[in-house]
């Protein structure tokens, strides 16, 4: 008898289930810009089949535990989100305190570098070992990173705390899902992954509204992730009774075979390799530059030998040939990889848009973000719940691409004169077709494959999206300086270009003369929609993703 596909809330009676990182927003709250600085940054088809039996691996799923609480899972991924976009405030006055203007780029740089390097490689931990331990590990680790970037005496030591952070950031979000898998009816996932989609919203834009820097040091911007770390960690330890991992290894050597070593070992320059360029491209050095080629070729031949290795190494490959061919999985990577693209590019730039040409603060332009985090937080929950309720995700992943594409091309027609019922109209479009679609890949990863392959699928769309945001945050990044410096030449000749690159988003109107100010708004203003068009490609591209993603339910 064929599987029907709408079966999957009638077998879910008696079954229950087993996205750093990106955005540092180094141009608002008064950083500098400069265009001669680094700047920041086959189918293994389900539709049809017999019936399963209860040993069929991709049915079987862990028991829930009626003890496991879930608030804290889904409130630290909101911290450690908030981490991403919190430091953008504090960047000014940590510059000051260390004289460390040449140092910015690398206070997210490194953050991210760790986080995208290491996401495969908790798909693996998470894999083989207890999720509980390797979540706990995780989360210490990002609690040591803060610790360290709180406590550091130098630039130096700030940085070397990011990349900490990073690491541990790596494995926190997908750890989070995976304990949502583990402890939740695959039928009520949805509502729940919702619900972690919408505090990720939150945590990505609210960084403005939880400035410390405005009232206290900003070393609090990193203290305020330690009692949070704390908390999460007493619930985790005592309130989650973590299933068995989902491979078990015999032996320490058989365990260090199936980590694919010799594929990490290039898949990390690799990633090194292309996010430096694409952060230094245009901005540091020219794309001419040899340094720029040298690092793109370079990344070019790693990946081809990181290809070879993952068809040599198969199952014990960090990502398996054979994942790659599922439909389902390629179809939701390059959709979250589009996502996270279009989405950050806003996060980054609708702050810089308000500073600058609303003249607001810091915080108040956190403020005025809060249309796009309600959008994002209410729709999120609210297609979780209609997800459990009608048993289909895909249709609104492509919901989700259609008005997010809407929402981002009503963003590039904003001038300075607009309204405030435009911005926040289009913010909440912006806002709604993020939150639709967030959480969605998650939801196909757990019902499409095998439960054993669920751990590494998860984090490969976790980092398909972390990357996203972070080469296209870096474009966005080129895309705005260059078309800054030209509208500026074109629109206000008799302007020192240089002096308003230098003075940073809250100082533009003090180093600008009366006279000429309209005219430099109006440049800033085109430059910012000029970049908002990155984002549009991209949200436009997203729909391309769900074409892979099967109508299952």
């Amino acid at each position: 008898m064929e599987r029907r596909p709408h079966s999957f809330l009638r077998r879910q009676t008696n079954q229950s289930g087993s996205n750093p990182i990106l955005l540092e927003k180094l141009s608002s709250s008064g950083t500098r810009l400069s265009v001669d600085r680094t700047s920041s940054l086959g189918d293994t088809s389900r539709t049809e089949s017999p019936p399963r039996r209860s040993e069929d691996p991709v049915n079987e799923r862990s028991p829930p535990t009626s003890d496991n609480k879930l608030d804290e899972k889904e409130e630290y991924p909101t911290t450690f989100r908030l981490d991403n976009t919190i430091i953008a405030t504090a960047i000014p006055k940590i510059t000051d305190q260390f004289n460390s203007l040449q140092d910015v780029g690398w206070y997210g740089s490194s953050y991210l570098l760790t986080t995208c390097c290491l996401t495969l490689m908790f798909g693996k931990l998470y894999t083989f070992y207890s999720i509980k331990w390797v979540y706990l590990a995780a989360l210490g680790i990002f609690e040591l990173g803060s610790f360290i970037c709180g406590i550091t005496p130098n630039s130096l030591g700030l940085i070397i705390g990011r990349a900490v952070a990073g690491l541990g950031a790596a494995g926190i979000f997908s750890g989070a899902v995976l304990i949502i898998s583990k402890s939740v009816p695959l039928d009520k996932r949805p509502i729940y992954t919702g619900a972690l989609g919408g505090m990720f919203g939150l945590a990505s834009v609210a960084g403005p509204l939880r400035s410390f820097t405005d009232h206290v040091s900003w070393r609090w911007c990193f203290y305020i992730n330690l009692p949070f770390g704390l908390i999460t960690a007493v619930f985790t330890l005592f309130c989650f009774k973590a299933p068995k991992a989902v491979k078990q290894s015999t032996g320490f050597k058989e365990q260090l075979s199936e980590f694919d070593l010799p594929g990490t070992s290039i898949f990390m320059p690799a990633i090194i390799c292309v996010l430096l360029a694409l952060q230094w491209g245009g901005a540091k050095y020219q794309w001419k530059d040899g340094r720029i080629i040298a690092l793109l070729v370079v990344f070019g031949v790693l990946i081809c030998i990181f290809t070879g290795i993952q068809i040599w190494q198969q199952e014990k490959a960090t990502v398996p040939p054979r994942l790659i061919k599922n439909r389902n999985l390629w179809g939701c990577s390059f959709y979250l990889f589009c996502l996270g693209s279009a989405f950050f590019v806003f996060v980054f730039y609708l702050p810089i848009w308000f500073q600058v040409i609303k003249n607001a603060t810091a915080t108040k332009s956190g403020i005025m973000n809060l249309p796009m985090i309600l959008g994002v937080i209410l729709t999120s929950m609210l297609a979780g719940g209609l997800v459990t309720l009608i048993g289909y995700y895909t249709p609104f992943m492509i919901l989700s691409s259609i008005i997010l594409s809407i929402g981002a091309g009503l963003l590039t027609t904003l001038q300075p004169t607009s309204p405030h019922s435009k911005w926040i109209g289009y913010q909440a479009l912006l806002g709604i077709g993020q939150g639709m679609g967030l959480q969605q890949p998650m939801i196909v990863v757990q019902t499409a494959l095998p439960v054993t392959d669920v751990p590494s699928a998860t984090a490969i769309i976790m980092f398909s999206q972390t990357l996203g945001g972070a080469v296209f945050v870096s474009v966005g990044q080129n895309v705005f300086q260059n078309c800054l410096v030209r509208n500026l030449r074109e629109q206000a000749p008799g302007v020192d270009v240089g002096r308003v690159l230098g003075a940073g988003a809250t100082m533009v109107r003090k180093v600008v003369d009366e006279k000429d100010l309209t005219r430099v708004l109006s440049a800033y203003n085109d430059a910012i929609t000029e970049t908002f068009y990155v984002g549009v490609a991209m949200a436009v591209l997203s729909i391309l993703g769900t074409v892979g993603v099967q109508w299952l339910s």
